[in-house]
């Protein structure tokens, strides 16, 4: 039976780092595109004998080469042939709600497909390095079987693979939900206001339209997925679809990245689905953002909404580690750079510059969209006409609106708007032969927007919020030429990229902005080529290609990790043994925790009455009848080992037939005795009033935090404090107390949710053998609790030495330093390495938790109570509640598993 203790592998080689693996695999890829372009340039009869030496470069794969490192340019094969995996590309799923292409439907079976925009799109362009299949919704509605078959066939053609979703889906999914509820909230203009109780009665109805699409994105994902296939998906319109995959497969390689901004979790706590929409993102394996401060919001959101633990790495939920990293997305710039170069360009480019010849161009390039800040952006262009009236007939504003929902009353109405204003500058600045700004209400196609970035002087970039913003790299990769200036919106995603070569605004501010004008129409050239040249071999160097490729390395390096990881989780407890073997023994321990496994779950955010319920722990009921039969059965004997104060135990447990050790193995009684300390009698209590005058302090400053005096511990919880300001608090309480009441006491401290001291249990077996007056020994034991980590040397205690009859070749591997020849010397062993700590260091504790327990130390001498104990290696099962690193051998997920278990031991007594 392979424990977690048994699968541990002390000769496996080393592992590289995550940090070598990216940076291998970052080699990796320039040499691929080294050898590429020179096999390009080379004559085909010398690109055979070009073959560089790459043996120093290695790349280590993840799944079945885990750990086997192979050669950056060349492998072989079964037969030994050498085989150049430069031509097997990676498969990629690019899974977005819209396919890159828009269809138009001709008869019953043909249909006409055409390039589509966006910054998806343009950024995927370049991408070349993976063998790339695009799912997604064709933005029509094929109620038809001929029509969907005759799409699905031209749409294969361009590699792409359709949706096929219904009107009503599709009103309630993309028009509602996507676009009246996430899109508004991630943008920071917040949930409709209008008719409250309408939009409450359809926001159920729409979000359950979301799940539903999502579920048939899935459904189109698992019908094409191959192994080893990376699926990389898209956008909040796709925020339920990892969940959804990673139930159907959980070892699929699967990614999700936001192309939006991620809001503050003050902003997204208003969204009433948040807690399923984190959990759903969370399914995957790596979550990407195109700035730090959208993944620091997330992380935030899930630490403050989800109550999980948020690490440099990412996000953590009992073991399972989910990567947030950002990725600022880039463009294709060679694409742009050589349209330049094309005769159409240049024609276009001619036109432009003898039309506003002797003018300075200013240029805006956006879609007619709320966030995008147009009227902002005029309003400032008119104050500095205003300030600069030199400048009227010199300057000229080309501001190029490309409509976007032109059937919802707000985007009409922004429309006019904007029609307004530009109207009204132009009739007090224009005059008969020239206008001060040109507006557009269309888009322009790829010739003519590359002349236009061309020939512009200065681009004026005034988003109020933008996730990214791609136009100021299309402008820059244009601009190597005349290196015009950029003047950049400070809430864009791109201010974090090209921030230090453009000029950043607050397009609020519409002063601001009017004089950022003025300043970039006189920067001296010098300054303008230092601007430009930074942007410049930023755009060039963090293409779109690079971007895919960086988060598609970084997602299998995470499974890599992942796997590595996973080594380290304990297994699920395999019921059917566990009650197999109980049934076979003679003389039964079951050592069960308490809170978080014979209680019911708490809501860890504290709503309703949970956090009453956490500090009066109450038995399930569920588990009064199969613990009663356990404690009455002759061959078993049952423990309650818990760090709660006796009354607590008392009043739970004082109808049962068992023993009950409190506060940490303190104090000990079986329920038809008394209670027996096992303390020292000259142990010092001095420290209990200075500790707790600090407690009461940092409980008044830290709202919703109390604390619990016990008669050998004091407790302060702040578990339903706001999560950051709680930590914050405890960091300052630790050192108050070192430098203070405790820098000379026999104490420990101990910082987590509870806390079992495991170097009791030796003691507590001793009295439990006496007491019974045990004749034959314990040769079956369960440890089942959600300890502390550090309390977990309890699991490792009753580890039996391997019988000698078990031949090597099956023997399971045990780590050499807790190979002891009894169970009760690997107890004194376990006993002399805590004693040693602690008397080394005389505190300790674990910065993770919420709950900060000062506990007495006790460093007295152990009764020989494993002396008892004859385990087999199959008769011992130590299990962990709802933990996944542990050093127990199995893990149960929840309470409800405690429940099912202890209810088959009952049943076969």
């Amino acid at each position: 039976m392979p424990g977690n203790l048994y699968n541990i592998c002390s000769n496996l080689p080393a592992t590289p780092t995550r940090l070598e693996r990216l940076l291998r695999d970052r080699e990796l890829r320039k040499y691929s595109k080294c050898l590429n372009d020179c096999e390009a340039e080379l004559p085909s009869s010398t690109q055979d004998c070009f073959s560089p030496d790459l043996e120093s470069s290695t790349c280590w794969f993840n799944d079945e080469e885990l750990l086997e490192p192979v050669s950056a340019s060349r492998s072989l094969n079964d037969d030994g042939e050498r085989l150049d995996f430069r031509a097997s590309k990676q498969r990629l799923l690019v899974v977005a709600n819209r396919l890159p292409v828009s269809a138009v439907r001709h008869g019953e079976d043909s249909w006409q497909l055409e390039m589509s925009v966006g910054g998806l799109v343009t950024a995927l362009l370049g991408v070349k390095e993976f063998d790339t299949r695009w799912i997604g919704w064709a933005g029509v509605n094929v109620p038809d079987e001929i029509g969907q078959k005759a799409l699905a066939k031209a749409l294969d053609e361009k590699r792409c693979i359709p949706v096929f979703l219904d009107e009503e889906v599709v009103h309630q999914y993309y028009n509602g939900y996507c676009n009246n509820i996430l899109w508004p909230l991630f943008h920071y203009i917040g949930l409709p206001q209008e008719d409250r109780l309408a939009t409450t009665r359809s926001f159920q109805s729409q979000f359950d339209a979301y799940k539903k699409a999502n579920q048939l994105f899935a459904d189109v994902v698992n019908e094409h997925y191959e192994e080893g296939d990376v699926v990389w998906c898209h956008d909040y319109h796709l925020m339920f679809l990892p969940k959804c995959l990673k139930e159907r497969n959980s070892k699929m390689k699967v990614g999700w990245f936001l192309h939006t901004p991620f809001p503050s979790s003050e902003i997204h706590r208003m969204l009433p689905s948040r807690l399923e929409l984190l959990r759903s993102v969370l399914a995957a394996d790596l979550v990407g953002f195109h700035t730090y401060d959208y993944a620091r919001h997330f992380v935030s959101a899930c630490t403050r909404i989800l109550g999980l633990e948020g690490t440099p790495e990412g996000v953590e939920d009992q073991g399972k580690l989910t990567r947030i990293a950002a990725f600022p997305v880039g463009i294709d710039s060679e694409r742009f750079i050589k349209a330049l170069e094309l005769p159409e360009v240049q024609d276009h480019m001619k036109v432009l510059k003898q039309r506003f010849a002797g003018r300075k161009v200013m240029l805006g390039v956006d879609r007619l969209d709320m966030i995008k800040g147009i009227p902002q952006k005029i309003l400032a262009f008119e104050k500095f006409l205003e300030e600069n009236p030199n400048w009227r007939n010199k300057v000229v504003l080309l501001q190029i609106a490309v409509p976007t929902r032109t059937d919802v009353p707000e985007y009409q109405k922004l429309t006019s708007q904007v029609h307004e204003i530009v109207g009204r500058i132009n009739g007090r600045f224009g005059s008969l032969t020239a206008v001060p700004i040109h507006h557009l209400d269309r888009s322009l196609d790829f010739h003519e927007l590359c002349a236009l970035y061309a020939v512009t002087d200065v681009a004026l970039v005034t988003s109020l919020r933008d996730g990214m913003n791609l136009v100021s790299y299309e402008y820059v990769a244009c601009q190597e030429s005349k290196k015009g200036v950029l003047i950049l919106s400070e809430f864009a995603g791109a201010a974090q990229s090209l921030g230090a070569g453009a000029i950043l605004v607050n397009p609020w501010n519409v002063t601001e902005v009017a004089s950022s004008i003025g300043y970039a129409l006189n920067m001296p050239a010098d300054e303008r080529e230092k601007r430009h040249h930074h942007n410049f071999k930023h755009v060039i160097s963090h293409t779109a290609q690079e971007w895919a490729a960086t988060f598609v390395s970084e997602l299998n390096v995470t499974i890599v990790e992942a796997q590595l990881r996973t080594r380290q989780i304990p297994p699920p407890l395999p019921i059917e043994v566990a009650v197999d073997r109980y049934s076979c023994s003679n003389n039964r321990l079951l050592i069960l925790g308490f809170n978080a496994t014979l209680t019911e779950p708490v809501d860890t955010l504290g709503r309703k009455d949970s956090q009453i319920n956490e500090w009066e722990p109450k038995l399930r009921p569920d588990l009064q009848e199969p613990l009663r039969k356990l404690c009455d059965d002759p061959k078993t004997t049952v423990l309650i080992l818990s760090g709660s104060a006796r009354n607590v135990l008392d009043d739970n447990f004082s109808d049962y037939n068992l023993w009950l050790a409190a506060e940490n193995g303190m104090f000990l009684r079986v329920t038809t005795g008394d209670w027996m300390t096992t303390m020292p009698e000259n142990l010092s209590m001095e420290w209990v009033d200075s500790v707790k005058n600090v407690f009461e302090y940092f409980t008044d400053r830290t709202p919703r935090s109390q604390f619990e005096v016990r008669e050998t511990s004091l407790i302060w919880n702040y578990k339903y404090s706001d999560v950051e300001f709680g930590r914050l608090q405890a960091r300052d309480l630790l050192q108050h107390l070192w430098t203070g009441p405790i820098s000379n006491a026999s104490l420990d401290v101990v910082q987590g949710r509870r806390s079992v001291e495991g170097a009791a249990i030796d003691r507590i077996l001793g009295e439990i053998v006496h007491n019974k007056g045990m004749k034959e020994p314990i040769d079956y034991v369960l440890c089942i609790g959600h300890f502390l980590t550090k309390d977990e040397d309890i699991y490792t205690f009753f580890e039996p030495e391997l019988p000698s009859e078990v031949p090597a070749s099956v023997r399971p591997q045990v780590p050499t330093q807790v190979r002891t020849s009894t169970a009760g010397s690997r107890a004194a062993l376990l006993l002399k390495q805590n004693s040693m700590s602690a008397v080394e260091q005389n505190k300790s504790y674990s910065i993770d938790g919420d709950t900060l327990h000062l506990m007495v130390t006790d460093r007295i001498s152990f009764q020989e109570g494993s002396s008892v104990l004859d385990l087999q290696a199959n008769d011992y099962f130590s299990c962990s509640v709802a933990r996944k690193r542990s050093n127990s051998r199995y893990r149960l997920q929840s309470s409800d598993e405690v429940v099912t278990l202890l209810r088959e031991l009952a049943d076969h007594r």
